[in-house]
C-alpha cells in the first residue's frame, strides 16, 4: 500500500511539473521556436533597410542575423537576447549586438503588434551605447526606428 502511494506521488510530481513548464515560460504557440524572414523599411521614410532571419527560441532568448551585418556603411555582430509575450496578441524582445572597428554596442528593442500562424510585424528601436556604458540601464542615442514585417520560414 506504502509503494502504491508513493508511486502515485511520483506520477502527481511528474505531471505538474510537466504541466506547469509551460506556465513558467508563458509560451506563445505562434512564434516559440519559429523562424521569420523579415524586411525592415526605416519608419520615417519607408525606404527599405535591410533583410533578417529571427528566431524564435522557447526558452525566450531570440537570435537574429541582418543582411546589413557586413556592412558597407556599419559592420557589426549578428543579435542576441530575449523576448516575452506582453499579453494583447503582443511581444516585447531586445538584443544586443556589437560594431566594428568602433567597438560600441547597439540594443535593439522590438515590438511585435502583428503575430499569426503565418508572420509577424512590428516596430524597431535601434539605441547605441558606447563599449563601456550598460546598453540595459536606459540612455544612450536612438539612431533610428523601422518597421518590419515577417513571413514564417517553414519547410515545403
Amino acid at each position: 500500500m506504502m509503494k502504491q502511494i508513493r508511486v502515485l506521488a511520483v506520477l502527481a510530481v511528474c505531471v505538474l511539473g510537466l504541466g506547469s513548464s509551460a506556465l513558467l515560460y508563458g509560451q506563445n504557440d505562434a512564434i516559440t521556436g519559429a523562424s521569420y524572414l523579415t524586411t525592415i523599411t526605416n519608419a520615417t521614410t519607408g525606404a527599405f533597410s535591410s533583410r533578417s532571419v529571427i528566431l524564435f527560441h522557447a526558452d525566450h532568448s531570440l537570435t537574429v542575423v541582418d543582411s546589413g551585418q557586413g556592412g558597407p556603411g556599419v559592420q557589426f555582430s549578428s543579435q542576441q537576447g530575449a523576448w516575452a509575450d506582453s499579453g494583447h496578441n503582443t511581444i516585447t524582445a531586445r538584443t544586443l549586438d556589437f560594431s566594428f572597428p568602433s567597438a560600441g554596442i547597439a540594443r535593439v528593442d522590438y515590438l511585435l503588434t502583428t503575430i499569426s500562424a503565418k508572420g509577424i510585424a512590428g516596430t524597431i528601436t535601434l539605441t547605441v551605447f558606447g563599449l563601456t556604458d550598460d546598453p540595459l540601464d536606459g540612455g544612450g542615442t536612438v539612431v533610428g526606428t523601422f518597421n518590419f514585417t515577417g513571413t514564417k520560414i517553414t519547410v515545403p
